[in-house]
């Protein structure tokens, strides 16, 4: 609706707004119904019906339909009426298409299902209490409660706001952000907008637009995204795939020739051919690969890590460098107030000066606290509510001390300033500003301090201070200094920029954020496997120093603070960054720096952030990782993962899994396509040979059909390997098929397809009456059977049997169902008339079972030996490097 230059009382009465109070539930589900969800539309999916025939659309597949048709019509024309073979195949090409359908939605839903769990998120308050939903529940009428770093659900009239701007650079194109404030009538002054974000400040707003009524809602064709590219991986997958299937219709074209030339008719010859290019060709690669990404991601959201952009899987096993922040994610963010002092030293935090600190503490504050004595609970930022929290176990009642100073106005805290201030109404009128933050940053806007009475502040009164701060700090304690002023009456908007300046320093107050306790396993297993853990903190040296020290990241490097960082070059910062592993006292825009620095020594860096200010590092990052609870939607918004619990150790094992779904992604290439080439061999082979087919075309896809899904999708799910942290990060320059993976491919492809024709020689040569389906029967089991083997083989480098044979029971049960259908075309006679197979007996059963189970025999010797050579190198190496 339009509503500029209307009267901002007038349009919330309109909506029934009650701004303290806000929507009730049954106000929200009637609003929801009217309005619909906060969403803009996306592109319209494409029906099942349609979906389904682009799965018919491959080349060769229309290929094989067309010839399947053309024999039909054949036969027919003869007056043969042999339309069975055709059907099957067109039946088993349609069973094919149905698989592939479930694929693809499967991994659809598997991706959506991730997104949802990444969603924005919005601050509301309902009936008289805040809560934190989904940004597309917010409905019309909900009042936001907004903050720096949120982005804003829905367009909204601003009812209450301090210091509030709103980057609205996406609507338009203006870099700067925009102020707001509050007003009579409705302007762009006034209003927020969705999709932008709130870049400094807080305040509260009214939702008198949601979804496609809002500003960006009228441009929503310009931004409603498709489909999710592909990743890196899953592009370099379809190139291959090409070539591969370009490979195979020209081996398929020379089969086609040979079996012309051995007078095969040329029918049969076509459907032979094509349902070997149809089998050889690779088309559900990408799909596999998809399914066993999106299985991966939800095990990874499982373990509080989740994927936003789909590339930052295969970046993370990559990883050489992870820049942490300290506190939250190295330590639990549960912060206490430990220790307090003033000029003359430490003081009791029982004492009469330690309550005039918390008190003023306390009032520089917007933490909330909820009950008292022993059931009070605090809510806000962990060093807020720990100072809250230490007033209120000191006696101070932080309602009262609010009701007789008054806030009348805030500066919040900037991370270029590191002081947040408060102004207050004092009972004679005045009106005094309290200031906390950084003390090596706050000091230098004193002018006097307290101590009994207000004294000048000498340069000999700031070293004292300062020694005192490194005291604290080097206990491993977050330090805070708190000051005040007062002064004759409110400061305009112009003079509230420079009421930071000629202070009264009251004194430090020191707290502890103990690490995590598993942060220091994790740091170990980020060195075995070959990756620099970097903290950056914006804390005092020192308690950066100690808490590094106590998690085994600082070693032998070195600390370089924020005021060093800004007297390096970009050269000299990186020529000497590797030198450092601590980083104290930076600001956002340090960490870009940091970043880019270790990217130009050729490092891949993950990096952690939470504030709106984070949003440049974490987007030029190799892998930004926002923290979930205490992460603004901005620096979300700019991260490939986000971590739910805020914890290290999640991004270790974000690694860790990122590794082991790479490994899983391989398995399944290496699987499908020795697979596929194995069955090229065995056609050809036969051919070169001067054999008949020792398939025929429904055997052929088959055989595709049985080895090509549930294997190939139950490898996705092996369990990562337990050395995989032992082992150095995967080198980006490598692709997927580097380390001698096409030969291994190509080697054991040969294996199968040699097996196929050793099980169809002998079949021949046994053969009572020379008919050719006991010998096709026998290579149509092994071809099947000796692939359902092989899987087994890609679960490890190591053995089989020193994993465990069945410790992946998905694949036990996929191979074994897939080995039933395939015994049940020979075993179960109408299938078997079906597909032109003979019985076998219980020795040719024996003969198929021992060919089909070569592969597993070949690979476990293989796998010895290559053991034995690794041991054999470690031990010339370590004999090298005594002497």
């Amino acid at each position: 609706m339009d509503i500029k230059g209307k009267k901002t009382q007038e349009i919330l009465e309109q909506l029934q707004a009650k701004p303290a109070f806000g929507l009730s539930e049954l106000q929200v589900h009637k609003n929801q119904q009217k309005f619909g969800e906060n969403k803009l539309k996306e592109q319209k999916k494409k029906s099942i019906l349609i979906r389904f025939f682009m799965q018919l659309s491959d080349f060769m597949v229309l290929i094989l339909i067309a010839a399947a048709g053309v024999s039909i019509i054949i036969s027919y024309i003869d007056g043969k009426a042999d339309f069975l073979d055709p059907i099957i195949v067109l039946g088993i090409v349609v069973l094919n298409a149905i698989i592939g359908l479930v694929q693809e939605s499967k991994s659809e839903h598997a991706l959506e299902a991730l997104k949802a769990l990444s969603a924005p998120m919005a601050k509301v308050r309902r009936e008289g209490k805040v809560f934190l939903v989904p940004s597309s529940e917010i409905t019309v009428g909900d009042v936001l409660l907004l903050e720096a770093g949120d982005y804003v659900a829905a367009d909204s009239i601003i009812i209450s706001a301090i210091n509030l701007a709103s980057d609205e650079a996406a609507l338009t194109g203006e870099s700067v952000p925009v102020e707001k404030t509050t007003s009579k009538l409705i302007e762009r002054e006034n209003t927020v907008f969705a999709s932008c974000a709130i870049t400094c400040g807080r305040g509260e707003a009214v939702v008198i637009s949601t979804g496609m009524n809002t500003e960006v809602g009228k441009i929503a064709d310009l931004l409603t995204s498709g489909e999710a590219p592909d990743t890196p991986l899953q592009k370099r997958l379809v190139k291959a795939g090409k070539a591969m299937g370009i490979g195979a219709i020209v081996i398929c074209g020379i089969i086609f020739a040979l079996g012309l030339m051995q007078n095969v008719p040329a029918l049969e010859m076509l459907m032979v051919s094509v349902s070997l290019a149809v089998a050889a060709i690779p088309e559900g690669l990408p799909a596999v690969v998809t399914i066993v990404l999106a299985m991966g991601l939800q095990k990874m959201a499982q373990s509080n890590a989740i994927v936003r952009r789909l590339p930052a899987v295969e970046t993370l096993g990559c990883a050489t460098v992870i820049c942490s922040d300290k506190t939250g994610t190295l330590t639990e963010n549960r912060m206490t107030v430990v220790s307090a002092c003033t000029m003359n030293g430490a003081i009791e935090l029982s004492s009469a000066q330690a309550k005039k600190l918390l008190e003023m503490s306390a009032l520089c504050n917007n933490a909330n606290l909820s009950g008292s004595g022993a059931l009070a609970k605090v809510t806000g930022e962990p060093t807020e509510a720990a100072l809250l929290m230490a007033a209120n176990k000191a006696g101070i009642k932080t309602s009262i001390s609010n009701n007789n100073f008054p806030r009348i106005n805030e500066i919040p805290f900037n991370s270029t300033r590191k002081l947040m201030s408060t102004l207050h109404k004092l009972p004679d009128g005045k009106v005094r500003v309290l200031t906390k933050g950084a003390p090596d940053f706050l000091i230098k806007q004193c002018a006097f301090y307290f101590e009994e009475k207000v004294l000048p502040l000498s340069s000999i009164e700031v070293k004292k201070i300062m020694v005192q701060n490194e005291a604290m700090a080097d206990k491993a304690q977050r330090v805070l200094a708190v000051a005040y002023k007062d002064i004759d009456q409110a400061p305009t908007a112009q003079e509230l920029h420079q009421i930071e300046k000629d202070l009264i320093f009251v004194g430090l107050i020191g707290m502890i954020d103990p690490p995590r306790a598993e942060a220091a396993n994790a740091v170990e297993l980020c060195r075995r496997a070959g990756i620099k853990v970097v903290m950056i903190t914006g804390d005092h040296s020192l308690t950066a120093k100690a808490i590094a020290k106590t998690l085994g990241i600082l070693g032998n490097k070195e600390v370089l603070s924020g005021a060093e960082l800004a007297r390096l070059s970009d050269h000299q910062l990186n020529k000497a960054i590797n030198k450092y592993s601590v980083f104290a006292r930076v600001t956002p825009e340090d960490k870009v720096r940091i970043v880019k620095a270790f990217q130009a020594n050729r490092e891949i860096v993950a990096m952690t952030g939470d504030g709106v200010n984070d949003a440049p590092a974490l987007k030029m990052a190799d892998i930004g990782c926002a923290m979930g609870k205490g992460g603004t939607e901005v620096a979300k918004g700019a991260a490939d993962i986000v971590l739910t619990d805020d914890n290290f150790a999640t991004i270790v094992e974000a690694v860790r899994q990122g590794r082991g779904i790479y490994d899983n992604i391989k398995r399944a290439i290496h699987f499908l396509l020795s697979s596929n080439i194995g069955e090229i061999i065995s056609i050809l082979g036969a051919f070169l040979m001067g054999l008949p087919s020792p398939l025929i075309a429904i055997q052929l896809l088959w055989v595709n059909l049985v080895t090509d899904s549930l294997p190939a999708l139950a490898l996705g799910t092996e369990a990562t390997a337990k050395d995989i942290m032992q082992r150095k990060p995967i080198d980006p320059k490598k692709g997927i098929f580097s380390d001698g993976l096409v030969f291994y491919i190509i080697t054991e492809g040969f294996m199968i397809g040699l097996l196929a024709l050793c099980a169809f020689s002998i079949g021949r040569f046994i053969s009572p009456n020379n008919t050719l389906e006991l010998p096709r029967t026998m290579a149509f089991c092994v071809l099947s059977l000796s692939q359902l083997v092989h899987s087994f083989n890609m679960r490890s480098d190591h053995s089989v049997f020193s994993i465990g044979v069945f410790s992946n029971k998905k694949l036990v049960l996929a191979c074994l169902f897939c080995a039933f259908l395939q015994i049940s075309v020979v075993m179960f006679a109408p299938l078997a008339a079906i597909f032109k197979t003979a019985q076998l007996s219980l020795n040719q059963w024996l003969i198929v079972a021992g060919l089909s189970l070569v592969p597993l025999l070949v690979c476990e010797v293989q796998k010895a030996f290559s053991v034995k050579g690794k041991k054999m190198v470690s031990e010339v190496l370590r004999g090298r490097s005594s002497n």
